[in-house]
Parts: C-alpha cells; structure tokens; sequence
C-alpha cells in the first residue's frame, strides 16, 4: 500500500513539473499573444485591454497557480484563437492519436515477439543475423523518412492505401484502417528493432536455464517452450522498454500524424504553436503527459502481476 501512494504522490510531482515547464516555455515563445489574437487592427489600447483581460502581464507563476485552479475544475478553457473549447479540440484529435499509437504499438509488439523468440532459438544462425541487420538498417533510419518512402511505395506508387487524410471510425472500419496503414507501419517498424532486440537478449539467457533444458529433455514442443515458459521470464524488460517507448511514440506520432495530414493531438499542437494559442498547448501536453504517467503506472502494476514479489 505505501508503495502504490509513494507511486501517486511520483505520478503526480511529475505532472505538475512537466506541466510548469510547458507552461514556461510556451509563454518565452518570441512574439505576443495579444497581437496575435487582435491581428492586422491592433492598437496600443487594444492590446493593453487584451494583455489585462487575459492576464499576460500577471507573474508567471500567478499565471500558472490561475491555470491549475482551472484545471482542477475541469474547465480547459477556450482557444485564444478560434474561441473552441479546448476540450472540444481535444475530444475531436484525441481518438485519432490514440488510434495511431494503439495500432502501432500492438503491431511492433506482435512483430516483435516471434521475432525476437526466433532469434534467440536461433542464436548465431542465419535467421537471426538476418533479423539483426534489418533490425540495424531500420533503428538508424529516422521515422519520418521510413513514412516519407512507405508513402512513395505503397500509396503514390501501388496505389494500395491513400497518402493522406484521415477516415473516422464512423464511416467504416476498413476505410479508417486504410487511412492508418502507412502511418501505423511507419511507426511500428521504427519502435520494432528495439523491442525485437530486448527480447532475444533476455530470452537467450533464460534458455540457458536448467529447467528450459530438462523441458526440452522430456519432449516438449519448441512452440510451448518458447512461447509458455521463456517468454514469460523475458517480458520483464520489454515491459520496461515499452513503458519507456510511449513517450518516442508521443513524438514519432505528432511527426508521423503531420506528414499524413491525421487530425490527431500532435498536428492540434503543431498548428497551436504556429498561432500563439497557449490554452490548447497546455491542455493537449497536460493530457499527452497523464496518458504518459498512467501508461508507466501500468507497466509497474504488470510487474507485479508477472512477479509477485515485486509488489512486496
């Protein structure tokens, strides 16, 4: 029980710094918010009023305190630029990252555990230097050119899924899925290596374990050894390494969601930026940053699942 509230009280010291340091940075940001939002007609009074209605020229902290408060309430404010309610913006682009990163993250995994098991029952054979040079090419190419070529081969060129665009889930589930093809596989095939590699080193060790070797004394089918007993005790870092992986799949997303035109929170952000619109900034890293800790929270607990001595 201690250990779950020193959890909680961590969960939270790392949003509220996460939070304060966006809030920061965003608000050093090189030009003013209130030119932004009165555009081409500002007057010096103009942007007085503005900067006083707003609070821009309160402390930083203040600021921040004000926005916590808010927050607390459920209350994300609105756009300074379009007057949206932040919380609509982020209900509308939320799904679709979560898409993108779910997929991706169920398809390297997939990829990775045959892959990884084959190669540890492998070791040193012609399968497994074959699966370690194209986990080697694919770890050193960056995740906006591997989309950029995917995008070239098998929209512009076979013509087999769209280059861009999004289609909701309501409108059908195979043109939704058509539309995450190319990004789902950019992304996976960028995060696949490192899983594929974790798991054969740690698997590698566990078959020269005693009791893998007496399984295979009495007969037991490879398929039941590697997949029932080896891949069990080798989880523990690829569970490590994919709660770690969330946040480069936060960043390889907001890439990959710009390059395929998808309406998600990294494009949401990226176009906020662009235009000065602080309160959806702060309110889609707020979120991205409690799907981080929460996705890390839950890797802890399947520690304790996996081994029960580690909830100890």
């Amino acid at each position: 029980m201690l250990r779950l509230q020193n959890k909680l009280l961590h969960l939270v010291v790392v949003l509220l710094v996460v939070t304060f340091v966006t809030f920061a940075l965003v608000n050093v940001l090189p030009g003013d918010l209130a030119l932004a939002i009165l555009g081409n007609g500002a007057t010096p009074d103009g942007v007085a009023r503005v900067r006083v209605e707003l609070g821009l020229d309160d402390p930083l902290w203040l600021r921040y305190v004000r926005w916590l408060t808010q927050i607390a309430r459920g209350d994300f404010g609105r756009s300074y630029v379009s007057g949206e309610l932040v919380t609509g913006a982020l209900a509308r682009s939320l799904p679709v990252s979560i898409e993108l990163m779910a997929l991706s993250l169920m398809l390297s995994v997939s990829l990775a555990i045959p892959t990884g098991l084959i190669a540890a029952y492998r070791a040193g054979r012609s399968v497994d230097r074959f699966l370690g040079l194209v986990a080697t090419i694919l770890l050193a190419v960056p995740n906006f050119i591997l989309g950029l070529v995917m995008m070239f081969l098998f929209a512009l060129g076979l013509g087999w899924f769209p280059a861009v665009g999004y289609v909701p889930l309501s409108e059908g589930v195979l043109a939704n899925l058509r539309t995450f093809a190319i990004p789902v596989a950019t992304l996976a095939l960028v995060e696949w290596p490192g899983f594929m590699l974790i798991l054969r080193s740690d698997a590698i060790e566990v078959l020269q374990q005693d009791y893998i070797l007496l399984a295979k004394a009495k007969g037991l089918r490879d398929s039941r050894i590697l997949f029932r007993h080896v891949l069990k005790l080798s989880s523990f870092a690829l569970l490590t390494v994919i709660g770690l992986t969330v946040a480069g799949l936060i960043g390889g997303a907001f890439i990959v969601e710009n390059i395929f035109a998808l309406p998600g929170v990294g494009r949401l952000i990226f176009s906020a930026i662009s235009s000065r619109d602080f309160m959806v900034v702060q309110g889609a890293v707020t979120m991205v940053a409690v799907g981080f800790v929460l996705v890390n929270f839950a890797v802890d607990m399947l520690y304790a699942m996996l081994d029960p001595r580690i909830a100890r």
